[in-house]
């Protein structure tokens, strides 16, 4: 990856979305889309992904950036349990449970990578850099 300029530019953040769309496809294309109540936690849980992620990147320093992605990392293992329950009310079949499963399971690793890296980091933030005129 080159120089990241922009939330957009990270691969968590582009995964989160991906799973979004995921999510908006079971809501369209299984009995998942008339629970209105798992439905509405699911959306709001998936969003949170890709949102808390793009927000801590706006905050321009690491430690801020560093509790949002946890925070992103929460809300998509909150996703992947909602993702057992929509399983085990048969609203999906295993195969669609497998697939956004193993997403989660991906992205989770991610931001756990991400996380890692910006601990070791001795990169503060863009909020921190000094002006040079």
């Amino acid at each position: 990856m080159g120089k990241v300029e922009s939330f957009e530019d990270l691969e968590v953040w582009v995964l989160a979305r991906e799973i979004c769309v995921d999510v908006e496809t079971l809501f369209e294309t299984t009995p998942l889309g008339k629970r209105f109540s798992l439905l509405n936690q699911m959306d709001r849980s998936s969003g949170s992904v890709m949102d808390n992620i793009a927000e801590g990147f706006g905050r321009g320093g690491n430690l801020e950036f560093r509790n949002f992605l946890g925070f992103s990392r929460g809300s998509c293992t909150e996703l992947k349990s909602q993702l057992y329950r929509a399983k085990d009310k048969n609203l999906i079949t295993e195969e669609e449970f497998q697939k956004l499963s193993q997403k989660c399971e991906k992205e989770i690793a991610k931001i756990t990578s991400f996380i890692s890296f910006l601990n070791r980091s001795t990169l503060k933030g863009s909020k921190f850099k000094k002006d040079k005129n």
